[in-house]
Formats: C-alpha cells, sequence, structure tokens
C-alpha cells in the first residue's frame, strides 16, 4: 500500500481529504503543519508529499525547499494544494521542483489523478537501469512535463496579442509550438456554410499549436486571444531534440495530450446530444472555469463565442440566457454575464 504524507493547517480539509485518500486504499499520515510535516517526511518516508501553501510555522516552499535539499527525500513526489492560482505563483512551485500543482477547491477525480499519475512517474524513474546513458538538453536533465514549461519560459520567444487577435490561421505552416503564459485562447474552425466553431479553450500554462512534429504541416485550426495573451514560442526542431532526449517527458506530453483528446470528445457528446439549456450552461461553466472566474465574478464573453462553443444558434443561446436570468439563475447586465445559481446550473438537464 502506498504512503502519503498530507500537510495541511486547516482541520476540516485535512481531515475530509485523508478520508477520501484512505477511501482510495492509501495509507494517510497527516501533519498540521510545514515544519512538523518536514520531521515526518524524513521519519516516515511517505511515497508522495500532497503540502498546502499558506501555513505556519514553515510554509509550503519551506517545506519543499527543505526536502529537496535533503539526500533522503529530494526524490520523493511532491504536490501542491493551494488557494494560490496566479500563474507566477504556479511557476514559483513549479521551479521549485514541485511535480504538481492543485488549486483549492479541488475534484476528487483530480487529486487522485494526480496522485496516480505522480507515483506511476516515480515507479518509471525508479526501475531505470543505473546503466542508461543519461541524456541531457542544454547542459540540463529535464525529469517532468514542468520542466519542459519551464524551458519554454526561458528559451521561448515572448509574444503579446490584444483581445481578438489572430495567433495563427487554419492552413498556415505550422513551424511553432506556443505555452501560454497569460491569458486565454480559443481555437476555431469554419463549416462549410461559413459559421465558426469553436474546438478548444486554452488558459495560462496550456501548450498551444499541436499538430504534428513534421516540419511545414498546416495547423489544422484557427487561434485567437479571447483577452489580452501572452506566449512563449518554441520551434518544432528545437522541441523534438528536447523530446527525443528526454523520454520521461515526452511521456508525460503524451499522456497530457490523451487526456486533450477525451475531453474534445466529451464535448462533441455534449453538442451532439445535450438539450439546449444543458449546452447553455455546461458552456457558461466551461467559460468560468477557462477564465478563473469567481462565482461573484462576471463573464465577459461574446455571445457568438458561447453559441459556438455550445454548437447551437447564437439567437438559440440568447433565448435561453434570457431563460436563465428570468429564473434567477444568471444576471445579465451587456456582455457582463454573472452566475448566481452555480449548483442549478450544474445539474440542468
Amino acid at each position: 500500500m502506498k504512503t502519503i504524507l498530507l500537510i495541511e493547517d486547516d482541520l476540516a480539509l485535512r481531515e475530509n481529504t485523508a478520508e477520501l485518500l484512505e477511501l482510495s486504499d492509501y495509507m494517510v499520515h497527516t501533519a498540521p503543519n510545514g515544519k512538523i510535516g518536514i520531521q515526518m517526511a524524513k521519519e516516515k518516508m511517505p511515497d508522495i508529499v500532497v503540502c498546502d501553501i499558506m501555513m505556519p510555522e514553515v510554509d509550503g516552499y519551506g517545506v519543499l525547499e527543505e526536502l529537496s535539499s535533503d539526500e533522503t527525500t529530494k526524490h520523493i513526489p511532491f504536490i501542491f494544494l493551494s488557494a494560490k492560482t496566479e500563474h507566477k505563483e504556479i511557476r514559483k512551485g513549479m521551479d521549485m521542483g514541485a511535480d504538481d500543482y492543485l488549486t483549492k477547491p479541488f475534484e476528487e477525480e483530480d487529486l487522485i489523478s494526480a496522485i496516480e499519475s505522480r507515483l506511476a512517474k516515480a515507479e518509471i524513474l525508479k526501475n531505470m537501469t543505473s546503466a542508461s546513458v543519461s541524456t541531457k538538453q542544454h547542459g540540463n536533465e529535464m525529469r517532468s512535463l514542468n520542466e519542459l514549461k519551464n524551458f519554454f519560459d526561458d528559451n521561448g520567444e515572448i509574444l503579446e496579442y490584444d483581445r481578438n487577435d489572430c495567433i495563427y490561421k487554419e492552413g498556415e505552416h505550422s513551424n511553432k509550438i506556443f505555452l501560454i503564459l497569460k491569458g486565454v485562447v480559443k481555437c476555431h474552425k469554419m463549416d462549410e456554410d461559413g459559421k465558426e466553431l469553436i474546438t478548444s479553450l486554452h488558459r495560462a500554462d496550456d501548450f498551444l499549436g499541436f499538430t504534428s512534429f513534421v516540419d511545414n504541416v498546416p495547423y489544422l485550426e484557427s487561434a485567437t486571444a479571447v483577452e489580452p495573451t501572452e506566449l512563449a514560442a518554441i520551434s518544432k526542431a528545437d522541441l523534438k531534440d528536447v523530446l527525443e532526449n528526454n523520454h520521461t517527458v515526452s511521456l508525460e506530453l503524451m499522456e497530457l495530450l490523451s487526456e486533450n483528446i477525451t475531453g474534445f470528445k466529451d464535448q462533441l457528446l455534449q453538442m451532439a446530444y445535450s438539450s439546449v439549456r444543458k449546452k447553455t450552461a455546461q458552456t457558461l461553466l466551461q467559460f468560468a472555469e477557462i477564465l478563473n472566474r469567481k462565482v461573484e465574478e462576471p463573464i465577459k464573453i461574446s455571445r457568438s463565442d458561447l453559441a459556438s462553443v455550445a454548437g447551437i444558434a447564437t439567437e438559440s443561446l440568447i433565448r435561453t440566457l434570457s431563460g436563465f436570468k428570468k429564473e434567477g439563475l444568471i444576471d445579465i447586465e451587456g456582455r457582463n454575464i454573472r452566475i448566481l445559481q452555480l449548483k442549478q446550473l450544474q445539474y440542468i438537464n
């Protein structure tokens, strides 16, 4: 049975999360602050550490720094669990060597999935023979997808786009891969009738522009900034060199792209079989999540973009939004939409 050290100062959250992990067949040790967490990590030698950031005594960054500097604990996978959602905070944790970063409130399956993934990766690295040739890129071996993102941050060409600026167009040659540093990007195609269909939404820390690793293969869709956006761009040739020399990172990237395909399939199923009301509700919730909006914060998005993601006519979407407003589920002021009844929207059929 795998063991987890959970370091969290909130008693209720600590107990609830520990119970969740125990029900998933993990042995869980808990610590109420960073100082005790460091001691327990060295005593218990858990298979993985899940740690809050804002804590008394020693914060999460201090815990990671201490464990990373100790030869006996530096190889233990480390996941941050925090209410901090700013890109710079996430990058700080990743730069320090954290393996993953989950924001509160989190979904149970997201936590379990992150733990399973990191434990599997640790097992793969453990089983790699010491005789294997250590491959390096730019003098540094990459251990994780987060280090690949750091490579984009450090070496990529920084590009800035205003709202509605085109990043690339369908049919253009795709010579670069992007990492979104700030903002939101929509990918979209035109159908035979000239109607725009949004195929995906991407936010900060997402990769963008994957079509093929073969040079000069055209983009299969267009990409446009939904709000002011900043990207780091790496040429396909440079990225191919990195992935060829860092197989663990290549596997993680393949897993990420597979998860994205599954998400696209779910979106297509929703568009095909859900009611107009459910499509509209789910699309509002999707935009709120991608834009990192809290319930009380308005979503400022065009009706055509909402309709495009939902896969319905703009007129039908507008009528449905009006109905939601009359039912007290949302409030509408111009282009701003504020969600008033989150749970009711989640359960609309």
